[in-house]
Formats: structure tokens, C-alpha cells, sequence
């Protein structure tokens, strides 16, 4: 890792390949709009000219409310050359929660973007914030990027940041009360036991690591394509897409344009790198086997050579046949899934990461890289197991702690500086971590023994029938798990032939789970709820994790009645 910050690496791209193409950006209709190395630049110092004729002052707040966009690229650059700190927020905010985000970090001005639910969200806009609508923003009434742009010179020279100036912050999705704001900044910590930030240098040295990780296995320098669909308010996607492209210079990023479109944009952009969550995974594998059975394909990719011709055509339309590095964060994936993925060719790597440390802690290697496992610690990352089987980490991405909240920050660290990530694992020798649940989702049954839902759930989901799942069951006589029926079925659920079979279905699976569980951690029963959870809804997160509170108390009503019942496989009403 160098001392070389983004910024720095931005200004020689420019220099060394401007007509390079950097950003294609879907605008409908099956166009697309391409803006190389020197078109973004240019962009972006035009609006970084604007931003500092506001006279805003220095380190000041700008957010960004927007979907992914070549223009979120460049309002982040933007921002910070004119030396401003980003506050990206999630698109799916409710407007309670947009609010709370301005208000919190006392934004100065605020990017609205490409936007679904806009005017449900306004109101959580105060009135008297300045405001620029980016290109694809719904209509708002705020004066837009292109007319500024086009009216405004562009910011000459480098403008450089101080390596301790706070370069963004990134706050949590709020799946538990109020959103956590997590600072990161351009340069190494400032030491200073109050703030919580880090450095422009921990953001670039994490990115400089992501860069050298897909090198790895992709060559030094090698041409690279990524689809930028996953929110750029996370980490997840910030880290491993906008940063590490920025650093690069050899990546072209492709952006959906929307779910309806995402196949499409996937085969576009052919990625040669693709990362997703485990829900996204596996909605991929269950649209596979709603074409074909799985036993079938199954036979099929074990006839030699034929079976390799079968498992590139799955691949290629999937979109995924370009690609060299597929990865898994988030949320724990599936074992099975990660198998069936390596039988198709696609070595899926898992990893194991938070928002506060930038998405850097741990990964899957060509050789360490075992299902149900998280690969070993990134370079620079140390690692040890607390006492009560917590994870406790340092990395170069860490945070110095949360922004305005010293009673956080005075229980998140060690004495001796590790950060205690609220999860639960188990180091082998080999380094491999393998993360067993959260210490605060652990609950007790009636039999007064702790359950640990999330392995539970990892085992339900494999089933081609389940899409999600959540075990829960606090105070009752055993545990029982809610399940949501993949896409490709729940058209069906009033079926009555179809109930059977699912029933059937799920009643082998909920036996052969329970001889696997000690008898504490044994279901009562399978309930499958008759509405999908969504982000929509309040069921799961932007990066599509449970919220389990929200889902707990969408069917808390009807629990005692599940219980009452016989039957091991329930219809919820719910």
C-alpha cells in the first residue's frame, strides 16, 4: 500500500488517457451514453468550479439521494476536489430517514439523482437546502447539472486534499433504529481519541488492495468491465466498484438501468468482475432451474465434455460468461450455492466485511476459499476470536469511530484498538474465518438455550423452494422459520395440488435440518408468509439483509395460532 491518494490517481488518468472510456450509462430506450477519462474530468471540474463559488465551507457536507449513475462518479469527485466530504444516502430511503441523514450530518447541499419513490422521499428534504438535480432525476424543480456545467468553467490544476481530511461518510441502513453515520476520510487516522474518522489514505489504500486482489487473478493492467448495480450508499459497492475503479483506470464501469432491464445490462457490460449478494445469487440459480429441473441439469454437467458446453451456455445467459472474479458479501451465502457455481466454472469467492472497515477484512484465495467459509484475512488485516467467540478485527479500512455518537465509540474498540464487530466465528488453523451469527440476534426458546438463527437460514436456503428465510421464535417451545417461495412459484401458492407438493417438500427438508441441529435449535415448524419481503415493504435492507424487528412484528399476531396448529408446514396469512 502507498501513500498515493484517489485523487491522485484520478489526475493521472486523466493525463495519461483521456479518450479512455471510463462510464456507459443506460438513459432508455436501449441507448446508452459513453464518457471517457477526460469527458468525466471535465464534468466534474466544471461542477467542482461551481461548488466552490457557493462558498461553502471547508470539509463542508454534500449528500447525494440517488440510484447509481455515471453522474454519482462524478459528483463525487466533484465534491471532493472542491474539498467537500460526501454523504451518500441510500435511494430507498423513507423520507423520515433522509431527513434524520441531513439533519445529523448537517448537509450544506444535496445531489438528487435517479430516483424511484421521489415523491414519497421529498419531504424529508428541508426546506432552504440548496439542491442539483443530476441528469435521469425525476422532475424536482432544482436547477440541473447540465445547465450548470455548461455555464461554468472548469477547476484547473490538482487540487489536493490533506491526507487526515474526512473524505465521506457512510451511514448504515438503519435496519435497527436510526442510521450510523461512519466516517471515512482521505488519509491515515488523526489519533485523536474524539471524531470518528479516517483517512482519504485508509480509503485509497483499501482500494489500492481491491485493485492488487483482482490483479491477482486477472493480470496486472488487464482491461476490466463491472456493472454498477448494487448501491453505491454501501461500502460494499463504494470499495469494490467506484473506488477501486478510480484507482485502476483500466476499468470500464456499465450501470442497470433497472430490474427490468438488469439482464440486458448485464449481457452489455459482459463483466469480466462481477460481486452480488447472496440473495442475487440465489434468485439466479433458482431462474436457472425454473427452465430446467435440477436433477436434469444436474445429469447433464456430469456427461464429460457435453456437460462443459451446457454449463458455458447457463453462463452466457446468465451474462455472466466474461468473468474471471465473482464474489459474495453482505450476508452469508449458501454452501450449496457456492458449489453449484464452481460446477458451472465460476470460482465464486465469499468474503466477510462492514461498513466499518470499508469493506476490507476478509476473502476468498484460489486456494482458501472453502464453502461456509470467508477465506482468510486480506493483507494488512489482523484478526483474533474474543473470549465469547466475538469477531475483533483491525484493518486498514477501519473507522475511528461513529459520527456524533461517543457513547458508540467508547464500546466499539479494544483497549488495544481491534473493533468488536457484534458478529460470532471461528478461526482454523489455516486462517480461514467462518462467521456461525450475531451476538445480537441470538435468542432463547422457552428451553432457555441460545439459538443462532443465521446457520439455520443458510441451510434453509439452499432448498431450490426457498428464496429467504428467518428463524425466530423468542419465549416459545422451540424455534420456527418464516420462508419466502422463490419467484419463479409463488404464482402457485393457491394451487391446491401445488400446496402438497411443497408441503411434502418441506416437510423432508425440515426433518432431514432437524436431525443435523442439537435439540434446542430444532424447528417446530416452516411457515411460508404470503407476501415476498422486500426493500419496498421494510423487510429487508438496501443491501437486501433481514430486517428481522420489521418481519417480527409483520406477523407476531399470528405466531400463536402457528403453534396451535399440527401441521409441520404452515400458510401464513402474511
Amino acid at each position: 500500500m502507498s501513500d498515493k491518494l484517489i485523487l491522485e490517481y484520478v489526475y493521472r488518468h486523466e493525463a495519461e488517457r483521456p479518450a479512455k472510456l471510463f462510464l456507459t450509462q443506460p438513459v432508455g430506450g436501449g441507448q446508452v451514453l459513453e464518457y471517457s477519462w477526460g469527458q468525466t474530468l471535465d464534468q466534474a471540474r466544471r461542477m467542482a468550479a461551481h461548488l466552490q463559488s457557493l462558498g461553502l465551507p471547508a470539509g463542508a457536507r454534500v449528500a447525494m439521494l440517488a440510484k447509481n449513475s455515471a453522474h454519482f462518479i462524478m459528483a463525487e469527485l466533484a465534491i471532493w476536489m472542491a474539498g467537500g466530504t460526501t454523504v451518500a444516502i441510500f435511494p430507498t430511503e423513507t423520507a423520515e430517514n433522509i431527513r434524520y441523514v441531513l439533519d445529523h450530518c448537517e448537509a450544506s447541499l444535496l445531489f438528487v439523482g435517479k430516483l424511484d419513490g421521489w415523491d414519497a422521499q421529498s419531504s424529508g428534504v428541508p426546506q432552504g437546502l440548496p439542491c442539483i438535480a443530476l441528469p435521469l432525476a425525476p422532475s424536482t424543480g432544482f436547477e440541473s447539472w447540465d445547465s450548470i456545467v455548461a455555464r461554468t468553467a472548469p477547476l484547473a490544476g490538482h487540487p489536493a486534499r490533506a491526507a487526515d481530511a474526512l473524505g465521506l461518510i457512510s451511514y448504515t441502513s438503519g435496519s435497527t433504529g436510526k442510521p450510523k453515520g461512519v466516517l471515512h476520510t482521505t488519509g491515515g487516522s488523526t489519533g485523536q481519541p474524539k471524531g470518528v474518522t479516517q483517512t482519504f489514505r485508509s480509503v485509497s489504500q483499501v482500494a489500492e488492495a481491491i485493485v492488487a486482489l483482482f490483479e491477482e487473478r486477472l493480470g496486472t493492467g488487464a482491461e476490466n468491465r463491472m456493472l454498477s448495480y448494487l448501491p453505491l450508499a454501501h461500502v460494499y459497492e463504494r470499495a469494490y466498484v467506484e473506488c477501486c475503479a478510480l484507482v485502476a483506470g483500466t476499468t470500464q464501469l456499465f450501470f442497470a438501468e433497472s430490474l427490468e432491464t438488469f439482464l440486458t445490462d448485464l449481457r452489455r457490460a459482459r463483466p469480466t468482475v462481477f460481486l452480488s449478494v447472496p440473495r442475487l445469487w440465489i434468485k439466479f440459480q433458482q431462474g436457472v432451474f425454473a427452465k430446467m429441473q435440477p436433477k436434469k441439469l444436474d445429469r447433464l454437467l456430469r456427461i464429460p465434455l457435453f456437460g462443459r458446453l451446457v454449463a458455458r451456455k447457463v453462463l452466457t445467459g446468465l451474462g455472466l460468461e466474461a468473468v474471471k472474479f465473482a464474489g459474495s458479501g453482505s450476508a452469508p451465502i449458501p454452501h450449496e450455492v457456492i458449489s453449484w457455481y464452481r460446477r458451472l466454472g465460476l470460482q465464486l469467492l465469499e468474503g466477510y466485511a462492514m461498513t466499518e472497515d470499508f469493506g476490507y477484512s476478509f476473502g476468498g484465495t484460489e486456494t482458501q476459499n472453502d464453502p461456509g467459509y470467508c477465506g482468510v484475512a486480506r493483507p494488512g488485516v489482523q484478526v483474533r476470536i474474543g473470549e465469547d467467540g466475538e469477531v475483533l478485527i483491525k484493518s486498514p479500512g477501519q473507522l475511528a469511530g461513529y459520527y456524533k455518537r461517543p457513547d458508540l465509540n467508547a464500546e466499539c474498540f479494544t483497549a488495544d484498538g481491534f473493533f468488536h464487530t457484534g458478529d460470532l466465528g471461528e478461526l482454523r488453523a489455516d486462517g480461514q474465518l467462518r462467521i456461525s451469527g450475531r451476538k445480537k440476534e441470538l435468542f432463547k426458546t422457552g428451553k432457555g438455550k441460545y439459538v443462532a438463527p443465521a446457520p439455520i437460514e443458510n441451510l434453509l436456503n439452499e432448498h431450490p423452494l426457498i428464496e429467504l428465510s428467518m428463524v425466530s421464535g423468542v419465549g416459545q417451545p422451540a424455534a420456527y422459520a418464516a420462508l419466502v417461495l422463490a419467484e419463479e412459484q409463488r404464482h402457485r401458492r393457491d394451487d391446491p395440488v401445488f400446496r402438497q407438493e411443497v408441503e411434502a417438500q418441506l416437510s423432508r427438508r425440515l426433518e432431514e435440518l432437524n436431525a443435523q441441529l442439537v435439540a434446542h435449535e430444532r424447528l417446530r415448524m416452516l411457515v411460508v408468509v404470503s407476501e415476498p419481503w422486500t426493500i419496498e415493504n421494510g423487510c429487508l435492507t438496501p443491501t437486501m439483509k433481514l430486517k428481522r424487528s420489521a418481519i417480527e412484528a409483520a406477523v407476531a399476531g399470528q405466531v400463536p395460532t402457528w403453534y396451535a396448529r399440527s401441521g409441520v408446514v404452515i400458510w401464513a396469512e402474511v
